[in-house]
Formats: structure tokens, C-alpha cells, sequence
């Protein structure tokens, strides 16, 4: 018999956010073994791909596995010629083009996608961006998974719960990487997360995972004080020797650059917060010249490879949180473990009143 999710996240009160082309095998079972729920990020990967990794997962650590996915609507860009002819003058500075083939995208969650989950049997799978089709969301749930999908309303917290998941992520407005979105908001009402939390706590029977924002102890705490049942990071992980973040991200991640965060539609084409690079600075953080999501970063592929290859982030995804700054340089097990004991602190708390 399958423990009910709020069990699960009372043992296990800390994730690992997903976090694609950050996070990865390393990252996901370090956090396992500091008693976490390790998250595979999935929307780069091919099914076969996915199988393999969460099988190096489960060889490296013992505990929950999550593996999350994407379901954003994959149409065809359309006419992108304006962003094209925004980006010629740093094409002919770095003696570059558009790319001949275009490079893998994120991809939504879909059939192939849930043969691997289905063949995997992942202790926890979750979705952003909405959910798949009602076919699909019954063949996880088929499978035994815990079902998590992220919220940024209230509005969009009662949604989801209606639509038969187990719990739902409240993810503020000062999370890093992409915002979860998938309801549409008039641009400035977006919420930070200690007023989001208690909100979609008191609007939905279901268990509530905090995410954005938060990076220690002290953040935890609040958040669980708030009515949170687990919590999510990312960010903070991003500092761990076991992210794939790159030595110049984390380097920016350690500065007074990581200080003041921009919510930008350059990189992808979706919003997303990050540390602003030469392309959000010259352009403006936002453009309506982007393709939509994800199909941007196809036109900045080769001016980002021929940047990074002399040093510099010009085009490259810096994406960061608003407590960047919290963090440091600790191992993932390690950090893990420590805002597990201050969750369980808390918890325990809560029981001896």
C-alpha cells in the first residue's frame, strides 16, 4: 500500500529542486542522502535517458526519487524573424549565425515520457507549467507516484487540486528559473511567497511544499510556520560542488551581482528569473521580439557557446533566486541534511503543543 504524501514529506521535508541543465545524478542523490527527496530534471532528457539516470540515481542513494517534467504547449514558433534581427549585430560581433539544425528543446511531458515513469516507478513525480492530459495524469498515478504540481495563484493552487493531485508547490515570485505559470495573471499582481503560502494553505485540502526564496535555516522555519508541509530549494544548491552550474555562475551566485535578480523572457522565451547578462541589459529584460517558450534559446545557441568560450556569460542562463546570497559553497548532502533537522526541529515542535 502507497503512504499517503504527507507521510512521505513528514520523513522527507526537504527537495531538491529539479532545476534543468543544474541539476542532475550527482546533485539529485547527494540530496538523498542527506535525507531529502532528490529531483531529476527531466524536460532536457529523452525516455531512454530519463531511465538511465534515475537507474544511477537509485546505484548511488536509497530514498525518494522525483522526477519532474514540463508541460508547456510545443507549437511551432512562427515568424521569428524580428528576434533574429535583434540579435544580427551580437551575431556579426561574434562572427556567428543562427543555427543550421536547432538545438534540442525542453520538451512536454507525453507519451514516451510516461512509459519511462511507468517502467522507473519513481517514489514522486512532479509537473510545471499545469499538467498533462487527463490519459497521462492517470498513468502516473497508476503507477504508485505521489503527484506534485507547482502553483503561482491561489487561483491556480485550487486547480490543480482539483484535478486529482496529491500536493501542491507555492512557488513565489522570488524563485529562480522559470515561473511556473500556466493561468493567465495582469503583469504586477504576481506574489511572493510568504504571502502566497498561507494563502493556498487555507484555500486547498491538500499538503503545501514552499518554494522560492528560501535558502537556510531560518527560511525553513518560517515557512513551515507559515503552514507549509516540506519545502523546496533550488538556488541554494546551485552554490553545492555537485550542481552542474558553471564556475562563472557560481562565482556571480557568490557576488554583489546576486544581489538584485531579473525577470526575464530573452532566454527561453518563457519568464524566468536570473542574474542579468549583456543581452537583458542591452535589450531590456523583456521583449515581445522572443519566441515564445522554449523556442528563443534556439537563435542564442551558438552566440552562447562562442561567448562562453572566451570567458564571458553575455547569453548564457544565470538563473538565481532572490537569496542567492544565503548560500555557500557546502556539499549538497551536507546542506541537506542540515535544513532536514531544522524542518524536523519544527515538526516536532508542532507535535509536543
Amino acid at each position: 500500500m502507497v503512504k499517503p504524501v504527507a507521510d512521505l514529506l513528514r520523513a522527507h521535508p526537504v527537495i531538491q529542486a529539479p532545476m534543468a541543465g543544474a541539476g542532475g545524478v550527482v546533485l539529485a542523490a547527494a540530496a538523498i542522502r542527506g535525507g531529502g527527496i532528490g529531483s531529476l530534471p527531466c524536460a532536457l532528457l529523452g525516455a531512454p535517458q530519463a531511465i538511465e539516470q534515475a537507474a544511477a540515481v537509485r546505484a548511488e542513494a536509497r530514498g525518494p526519487l522525483n522526477l519532474n517534467f514540463f508541460c508547456h504547449d510545443l507549437t511551432a514558433p512562427g515568424d521569428d524573424s524580428a528576434w533574429r534581427a535583434l540579435l544580427a549585430p551580437y551575431y556579426a560581433e561574434y562572427g556567428v549565425g543562427p543555427p543550421e539544425v536547432p538545438p534540442p528543446l525542453r520538451r512536454p511531458f507525453d507519451a514516451a515520457m510516461c512509459d519511462a515513469v511507468e517502467a522507473i516507478a519513481p517514489e514522486i513525480v512532479s509537473f510545471h507549467f499545469g499538467l498533462p492530459s487527463r490519459a497521462l495524469l492517470d498513468r502516473v498515478a497508476a503507477t504508485g507516484a505521489r503527484i506534485l504540481a507547482s502553483a503561482t495563484s491561489v487561483a491556480e493552487a485550487r486547480w490543480l487540486a482539483a484535478h486529482g493531485i496529491d500536493a501542491v508547490i507555492a512557488q513565489g515570485f522570488e524563485a529562480g528559473g522559470h515561473t511556473a505559470r500556466f493561468l493567465p495573471v495582469a503583469p504586477g499582481t504576481e506574489m511572493g511567497l510568504f504571502a502566497l503560502l498561507p494563502q493556498i494553505v487555507d484555500a486547498i485540502d491538500l499538503p503545501v511544499i514552499a518554494a522560492g526564496g528560501i535558502a537556510d535555516a531560518r527560511g525553513v522555519t518560517a515557512a513551515f510556520a507559515l503552514g507549509a508541509s516540506a519545502v523546496q530549494l533550488g538556488t541554494a544548491y546551485l552554490h553545492c560542488p555537485e550542481s552542474l552550474a558553471s564556475a562563472a555562475h557560481r562565482a556571480l551566485l557568490r557576488s554583489e551581482a546576486a544581489e538584485t535578480t531579473r525577470f526575464t523572457n530573452l532566454i527561453s522565451g518563457g519568464l524566468a528569473r536570473g542574474l542579468p547578462n549583456r543581452l537583458v541589459e542591452e535589450l531590456g529584460p523583456v521583449n515581445p521580439a522572443a519566441p515564445p517558450f522554449p523556442h528563443a534559446s534556439a537563435a542564442l545557441a551558438a552566440l552562447r557557446t562562442a561567448a562562453e568560450a572566451q570567458g564571458r556569460t553575455d547569453f548564457s542562463t544565470i538563473w538565481s533566486g532572490q537569496s542567492a546570497r544565503l548560500g555557500g559553497p557546502e556539499s549538497a548532502e551536507a546542506l541537506t541534511r542540515r535544513l532536514t533537522e531544522a524542518a524536523h526541529a519544527h515538526i516536532k515542535g508542532e507535535g509536543s503543543c
